[in-house]
This record gives structure tokens, C-alpha cells and sequence, in this order.
């Protein structure tokens, strides 16, 4: 098998700097904050894509924790919250490194599952 021509059919990585807001973004909520301050100041189409990815992520954790917490009042379902919040608690730890991962690469690749729906819902923020 030829690698130049394997090389040669990949999309190019993202130079540096249009790497910085992505991968900035997905170090906690003062990382995001500052992902949107640098991203302000250089607007990227792979830095919105990785804000708008983080928003989100974000929304969906907090809405998580919010029915569990409903959920955790209720004694009967109160073990089977517990089981149901860890689960998608290591299921959202899955889907960050995925998309950590792919911002280190300079991809533009969406959150498997719900990636799609973040760049639909929130299509022109960021931009």
C-alpha cells in the first residue's frame, strides 16, 4: 500500500492556533470562558464547531444532574437514581474525551449520539 497517496486524501489538520479555543474549551468551565474570549478576539469555523459542542455538553450535564437530583427525593427510585447517575456520569466522561480527542486532531467531528443535535440546535452561536 502507497502512504502517500493514504496522506494525501486526509483533510489537513488545523493549523495551531485554530486548535487553541477547541482544545482550551474542554478544560472545565473557566476553560470554555476563556475559549470564548480567545475565540472572540480570532473567530474559527473548528472553534465554534467545539464551543457550540461544549454548550451542549454543558447543558446536558446540568439537566442530568437536575433530574437526578429530583429523582434522589424519590425513596423508592433512590438506589436505581444512584445506579442511573453514575452510569451517565461515565457515559458523559466517555463522550468528553471523544471530543477532546478530536479537537487535539483538529477534527470537526461530533459527540457520538448527541453531537449532531448540539451543532443543529445551536448552528450559528459562536459563529
Amino acid at each position: 500500500m502507497d502512504t502517500t497517496t493514504t496522506a494525501q486524501n486526509q483533510p489537513p489538520v488545523a493549523a495551531t492556533e485554530d486548535k487553541t479555543v477547541a482544545i482550551v474549551s474542554y478544560l472545565t468551565l473557566i476553560g470554555f470562558i476563556v475559549a470564548l474570549i480567545i475565540h472572540n478576539g480570532k473567530k474559527t469555523k473548528l472553534g465554534a464547531y467545539h464551543l457550540r459542542q461544549l454548550l451542549g455538553f454543558f447543558l446536558t450535564a446540568v439537566a442530568l444532574g437536575f433530574c437526578m437530583g429530583i429523582v434522589a427525593f424519590i425513596p423508592i427510585l433512590n438506589i436505581l437514581g444512584l445506579i442511573a447517575y453514575w452510569i451517565a456520569m461515565i457515559c458523559m466522561f466517555v463522550l468528553w474525551i471523544m471530543g477532546l480527542i478530536a479537537a487535539i486532531n483538529g477534527e470537526m467531528k461530533p459527540m457520538p449520539l448527541v453531537g449532531a443535535m448540539y451543532q443543529k440546535w445551536f448552528g450559528t452561536t459562536f459563529d
